[in-house]
């Protein structure tokens, strides 16, 4: 029986999305990869079809409605209709709230929400019509614990978990799975532009996991039978204290 899948990732130029792309090629399936940095897509690209992998990309603004529901129907174009979408764009700017950089809390509730917004629009009806798909979502530990300097950030990810829950809860014939990673190796902590929350931070990845260990997560869910449905995966370093 043919097991390869039509699989969707956002923010796959680097870290989660980059390593999630490279797993699921080798596994067999279909990867079509979206993200704002081209040039990384296209070396990526090549690096999987020197392997044998099946793969596909497109310069992608998940901020953007219309880019993404054109993401989904290049895919389709490709390879056929979608059959899971990996919500993985995020960024993650921490700083105090009395730093007012109300720029940069915009940005994170433009990326980490209405990205994820955008990619349930972009490939939700097409699953329900088909009665088959799976959407997964990337949250975090900090959608589920608060620390200083991430409250904004942790509001984005605890959305991203309300959302996903009330996805699952409408729908029947669709799975939804919530990636809760704790501290891992990605260029998320690059986008702080506070000086303290860096210097901290930095201490604080000492001991990051490698994100091949997310991506053999995410493999793991979509693997299951069409009747297991994996609501959510927590991840964190053993030697993590959060």
């Amino acid at each position: 029986m043919n097991t390869s899948k039509v699989i969707l990732i956002t923010g796959a130029s680097s870290g989660i999305g980059e390593a999630t792309a490279r797993h699921l090629a080798q596994q067999g399936h279909k990867v079509v990869m979206g993200a704002r940095r081209t040039d990384r897509l296209e070396k990526l690209a090549q690096e999987i079809q020197d392997s044998g992998g099946s793969v596909a990309y497109r310069t992608l603004d998940v901020t953007s409605l219309e880019d993404m529901q054109a993401f989904a129907a290049y895919a389709e174009e490709k390879f056929g209709p979608p059959d899971v979408i990996i919500n993985n764009a995020g960024v993650m700017p921490l700083s105090p709230l009395h730093e007012l950089k109300v720029g940069e809390w915009n940005r994170m509730i433009d990326v980490n929400i209405r990205g994820v917004l955008h990619g349930i629009a972009a490939v939700l009806p097409g699953m329900q019509a088909r009665k088959s798909g799976h959407v997964i979502n990337v949250s975090s530990i900090g959608g589920h614990q608060v620390w200083a300097t991430c409250a904004v950030y942790s509001g984005t990810k605890f959305a991203v978990r309300a959302i996903s829950e009330g996805l699952r809860l409408e729908n029947k014939d669709v799975r939804v799975t919530i990636i809760s990673p704790g501290v891992v190796e990605s260029e998320l902590a690059d986008t702080i532009s506070d000086p303290a929350t860096r210097e901290a931070m930095a201490e604080f990845r000492q001991i990051a996991l490698k994100p091949d260990a997310i991506a053999r997560a995410i493999a793991y869910t979509i693997g299951q039978p069409a009747d297991v449905d994996v609501n959510e995966i927590i991840i964190r370093p053993t030697a993590g204290a959060q």
